[in-house]
């Protein structure tokens, strides 16, 4: 009988005493793609870093082909053929492609010569495999989320591995991308190569995985064969409870109080002559395809971009020449797509993270302490609401946070603010179902309150399922405006791509 790939025997780990992996085994045989899957914080990225070597465990023990396995880093892990590709990319902007691939391991001449030309040579079959339109000597700078994502995933199949873990790898792949990535994945497993595909995509994991792995707080709830498990039963093992409606009822609907207006705004190379408006409680959604202009259009209203032409008003104030601080300060928030680049310290804990908009709040004036007291009870107010699982909130830093727990304290952070005006930028990448619904909640309830939602997601059914009415962005213009009444998703998404919008919308 073929051992096992990978074998995992009682693994367990903790993080200052909460345990987060509970007593798992679990294997994973040549050539077989074992989907993971389970809310956030759930255990699995603990799990992977184990495996990868980024983390030891407590108590257990792993084995690689029959043998006995325990690396005591990444780079130890890679040289007995795990190759780990993480949610969050660890590649140097600054550097080419070929130094980013070879960062660690530059082929050598005469055992002490750095060999460019070999290390370009190589890097070329690396981008040939994965079919991606740039040269070795490409800035990583200068590619896109996407192109950064593939080039994760291609170090990883150059390394002659045994085992790769895929973390959430499609969440910035375009369609085509995604589609290449799983023609990869077919092709390496035919070689008898491994792989953990861990996503919340379950339509995925579905088509991909031989067997899915489901755990649910640190613990491993079932194995279970692909063809046996249906999308609604794994999100019920998943969650511990049954979802029957993705998408919460709203309670109030939009008023006729018009809370954003924007006049011909445009700012030069990002958006060309918009105008739109959203009254208080309205949720509106923006859809449009990668490059379209969406984010590009939340950073102007943010007062991020500059504006060269038109004007921003936010419920009844000019803000056109405002900057952020003074827009935050109207009743402007805006949840960042980039979590941890742009929306958090990830060094800092969820009190001082959920608290920075707000500090005045909790001080009468600059120079005067803080309400430690005051500003803790509000935080774990709006932290409980939100369900985030955080054992210490004014100690841990967000980093140790699962990436949908870190998306509830961006979230919470501007809640505390009561805005009057919210953008959602991909409000729930790389975020489990259950959290999903959390935070669906909570932005339809402060839709409710009367707060003005703008949401932009890459996913039309989540525009479909939340949204009073979707506007349609294409190469920087708004080209389509469609009412609940009339959603069709085959025209939102004609007027993605260029067509007209006739009956079930009309062009802006």
């Amino acid at each position: 009988m073929t051992a096992p790939r990978l074998e995992l025997r009682n693994v367990s780990h903790s993080f200052f005493g909460v345990p987060v992996n509970k007593d798992i085994s679990l294997s994973v045989a040549p050539g077989e793609v074992l989907g993971l899957v389970g809310e956030n914080g759930a255990g699995k990225s603990t799990l992977m870093n184990i495996v990868g070597g980024v983390l030891r465990n407590d108590q257990g023990q792993m084995y690689l082909d029959g043998e006995l396995y325990a690396p005591s880093s990444p780079s130890e892990a890679g040289k007995n053929g795990i190759a780990h590709v993480h949610q969050e990319l660890n590649l140097f902007a600054h550097l080419s492609v070929a130094d980013n691939v070879f960062l660690t391991r530059y082929p050598r001449s005469l055992g002490i010569f750095t060999n460019k030309k070999k290390a370009l040579a190589y890097t070329a079959e690396a981008l040939e495999l994965m079919k991606l339109p740039f040269s070795p000597s490409t800035k990583v700078e200068n590619l896109s989320p996407g192109q950064r994502q593939m080039l994760e995933i291609a170090k990883a199949a150059i390394s002659e591995p045994k085992l790769i873990i895929l973390d959430e790898p499609t969440t910035s792949l375009t369609s085509r991308e995604t589609k290449q990535l799983f023609g990869l994945i077919e092709e390496m497993t035919s070689r008898g190569v491994s792989f953990v595909y861990v996503s919340h995509i379950l339509e995925d994991v579905k088509r991909l995985a031989h067997r899915v792995a489901i755990m649910r707080d640190g613990s491993l709830i079932a194995v279970r064969d692909e063809e046996d498990l249906q999308i609604g039963e794994l999100i019920t093992l998943m969650v511990g409870r049954n979802l029957d409606n993705r998408f919460p009822e709203r309670e109030g609907a939009a008023g006729d109080e018009p809370v954003l207006t924007l006049d011909g705004v445009t700012a030069t190379g990002l958006v060309d002559n918009v105008s739109m408006q959203i009254t208080s409680g309205e949720v509106v959604g923006l859809f449009g395809l990668m490059g379209a202009g969406r984010t590009e259009l939340a950073r102007v209203i943010y007062g991020l971009e500059h504006i060269d032409a038109g004007s921003v008003i936010l419920a009844g104030d000019d803000i056109t020449k405002a900057d952020p601080r003074e827009r935050i300060g109207k009743g402007l928030s805006f949840v960042t797509e980039d979590r941890r680049g742009e929306g958090l310290l990830m060094d800092s804990s969820v009190d001082v993270n959920v608290s920075l908009p707000s500090l005045r709040r909790w001080a009468s004036n600059l120079l005067a302490p803080i309400r430690r007291r005051a500003l803790r009870r509000d935080v774990a107010a709006v932290t409980e609401d939100l369900r985030l699982k955080s054992a210490d909130l004014d100690r841990l830093p967000v980093r140790s946070l699962s990436g949908g727990n870190q998306q509830k304290v961006v979230l919470a952070k501007w809640l505390v603010t009561q805005p009057k005006l919210l953008i959602l930028d991909e409000p729930t990448r790389g975020v489990d179902v259950g959290a999903q619904y959390e935070v669906y909640r909570t932005a339809l309830q402060l839709a409710d309150a009367g707060t003005a939602l703008l949401v932009i997601s890459s996913e039309l059914p989540e525009l479909l399922g939340i949204s009073d009415r979707i506007l349609v962005m294409r190469q920087g213009r708004l080209v389509g405006d469609f009412y609940k009444s009339e959603f069709d998703a085959r025209r939102i998404l004609g007027a993605a791509f260029g067509e007209t919008p006739t009956d079930s919308g009309k062009a802006v």
